[in-house]
């Protein structure tokens, strides 16, 4: 019996350890993330070299890749006897190798799988110089630049640090999409939305198509890809272009088109209209700033969307030949919308100047970086006389504004420690936030191709914006997790005095944020989001550290969808250097939800060192427990199985 007892027990803390270091594994912890490489120059840009592409479309691939992606133009790097029109840069190294694209991406939408596998949809016509239609060749077979039609093209990219990807053609193609919004859905998916058939500055009806379809295809009977109709999109010509479009925690689709909204229920193709937007066009060729606020606890993960600038243009007025962008002044107006909440849109505090094609960018503490954009006119180009060389825009902004969504009212704008850029970003520039928190700003071409001179010419010049705390000194926390899950279990991370500046009151102030960078193009970053995790901690005025307890993702993926991320720790304003994460299983398909454990309440231990109770130890890791585990279930088998030697 006693035999068949330790047995029993063998088999129990086998199966048990096995189970635990499943679970180790699923949930393997990061190592500390360090210092930045180089320091900046806090509140100011610094110019770190000529893009190999003019970066129409931006996006952070890996923890150090940047991806560039052009339209077809005569970029003077070359890559298979024709120019390039997309990139990969390093950060780290501050080196670039060029990329094939098959297709013409002009204009394309982009986003991310929730498998982590990037895809660009769309794209124009075949075209040779100053992106005339290629006159007999749609294949990409002729020159000069080779490209194929890419209006229903879907080029894909695994994003790697060897060199050794590459953008591939999807098998499956969209319908033709000329500035189609792309949005990542709770399963890891991507709704494809709206566009147009073939190009031009603003939308047609005989050019238009008001559908969206999903990627990977949702066949329908015969069909295998079928795109389905959108009112929305539909009521909403000329200005229905790059549609904005976010998934709310409600699991439905808010759609902002021209002056019009409404809430898309992707699942039963139902709408619900909310009132139109006031004060001005956001939509492209207006080119408002516009982001999803910060997702946290303290707003329970409530979804309100910041609208920021624009252009006053009423619907008959675009594309009619008399309509001359240049003469339009920006605007200055800023509203935001609750919409699972409220179906009116409120006043916000206003820009304080003036912009058009301007852009959002999260930082790691929930604040926005706002720049780029101009003071007058629209996106676009064109040979027009009253174009600014091909510019339908002028007056750049060159100073950046940060917007704080937690100041109190009157407070939310500020440019206290900013410097200005030296270079005008207008048509087709982008940005994208880095893993240091820095941010990478790029490109500007409202020319028809390559353009060396005039008053906007071809952007190559690429910087570095740096916020004000960038050459502070960073937390390090360690016992960051590299996958996160929706609910499941806690986690704790670990911060020593250095950590907390030596204060360890500065524990109070620590978050835990999530930040998706999007897929930047046209002033828009598809996909961008902020999440502040749950957190409490425990600390240790004895030697200054703390164990910070953070909860995973709410057990809601619209909320975040599944995908890479980046994951900070904020101590006191100052982030740590991001790591990228998986968010969710790292597929596409219906994610696993768990339930939400209680936090521990939030203590500051102040038992004097050496009383003989904890004071937190170093404050070294995370790990400890993960690897106690370990230790613990070795030493229960060598009990277990020593306890048989002496039967």
């Amino acid at each position: 019996m006693a035999s068949q007892s330790f047995l029993s027990l063998q088999s129990f803390l086998i199966i048990l350890c096995s189970f635990l270091a499943f679970t180790n594994a699923q949930s393997r912890n990061l190592d500390p993330p360090g210092q930045p490489q180089r320091p900046g120059i806090p509140g100011g840009f610094r110019e770190i070299g000529n893009s190999y592409v003019s970066a129409m479309m931006l996006f952070l691939g890996t923890q150090d890749k940047v991806l560039f992606v052009d339209k077809v133009e005569n970029n003077r790097q070359q890559i298979n006897n024709h120019p390039a029109w997309a990139s990969e840069w390093a950060v780290g190294t501050n080196t670039q190798r060029a990329m094939d694209v098959l297709t013409n991406s002009f204009c394309a939408g982009g986003n991310v799988l929730g498998n982590g596998t990037w895809i660009n949809v769309g794209g124009n016509l075949g075209v040779t110089y100053a992106s005339m239609p290629h006159p007999t060749d749609q294949t990409g077979q002729e020159g000069p630049y080779f490209n194929a039609d890419g209006r229903d093209s879907i080029s894909m990219l695994d994003p790697c640090d060897d060199q050794s990807c590459e953008w591939q053609l999807s098998p499956a193609p969209s319908n033709r999409r000329w500035y189609p919004t792309l949005e990542t859905l709770e399963d890891g998916s991507i709704i494809i939305i709206g566009g147009a058939t073939d190009g031009g500055f603003v939308n047609v009806e005989r050019l238009d198509n008001p559908t969206y379809q999903f990627f990977p295809p949702r066949p329908n009977g015969d069909d295998p890809n079928p795109s389905i109709r959108a009112a929305i999109i539909a009521d909403t010509l000329p200005a229905n272009l790059y549609p904005l479009t976010w998934l709310l925690p409600s699991g439905r689709l808010f759609i902002q088109s021209n002056w019009a909204t409404a809430l898309l229920n992707y699942h039963d193709n139902t709408e619900e209209r909310l009132e139109d937007i006031p004060d001005a066009v956001r939509v492209y060729p207006a080119s408002a700033a516009t982001v999803m606020l910060p997702l946290t606890p303290a707003n329970n993960y409530t979804a309100t969307i910041l609208f920021c600038g624009g252009t006053n243009a009423q619907t008959d007025r675009w594309g009619q030949e008399d309509f001359i962008p240049v003469s339009y002044d920006a605007s200055t107006s800023c509203v935001k919308i609750t919409p699972d909440e409220s179906r009116t849109y409120v006043q916000e505090e206003s820009l304080p100047e003036a912009r058009v094609m301007v852009s959002f960018i999260f930082l790691p503490d929930g604040k926005l970086l706002t720049l780029n954009g101009a003071a007058r006119g629209t996106a676009g180009y064109g040979n027009q006389t009253w174009a600014v060389g091909h510019s339908y825009a002028t007056d750049a902004r060159l100073m950046p504004v940060i917007f704080d969504p937690d100041a109190t009212a009157g407070s939310k704008w500020s440019t206290d420690g900013l410097s200005e850029s030296r270079v005008p970003r207008l048509y087709h520039s982008s940005a994208v936030l880095l893993p240091d928190g820095s941010v990478m700003v790029s490109g500007s071409n409202p020319n028809p191709d390559v353009v060396f001179e005039g008053p906007y010419p071809t952007e190559y010049r690429t910087e570095l914006w740096y916020p004000t705390w960038y050459n502070e000194r960073r937390p390090q926390p360690r016992g960051l997790l590299a996958q996160l899950s929706y609910g499941g279990p806690s986690f704790d991370i670990t911060l020593d005095s250095e950590d907390l500046s030596g204060n360890v009151e500065n524990v109070k102030s620590v978050k835990v944020t999530l930040v998706r960078p999007g897929f930047s193009t046209h002033n828009i970053n598809m996909g961008q989001r902020f999440l502040q995790l749950d957190s409490t901690y425990t600390a240790y005025a004895a030697n200054r550290s703390a164990t910070v307890h953070v909860n995973q993702l709410p057990p809601n993926p619209a909320v975040f969808v599944p995908g890479p991320a980046l994951l900070f720790v904020v101590v006191n304003g100052v982030p740590s250097v991001g790591r990228m994460v998986m968010v969710g299983n790292g597929q596409i398909g219906t994610q696993p939800v768990y339930d939400v454990p209680v936090l521990k309440a939030s203590t500051m231990v102040r038992v004097p060192a050496g009383s003989g109770d904890s004071a937190g130890g170093n404050g070294r890791g995370n790990g400890a427990g993960r690897v106690g585990v370990g230790l613990s279930c070795f030493a229960a088998l060598v009990f277990a199985f020593g306890g048989l030697v002496f039967l």
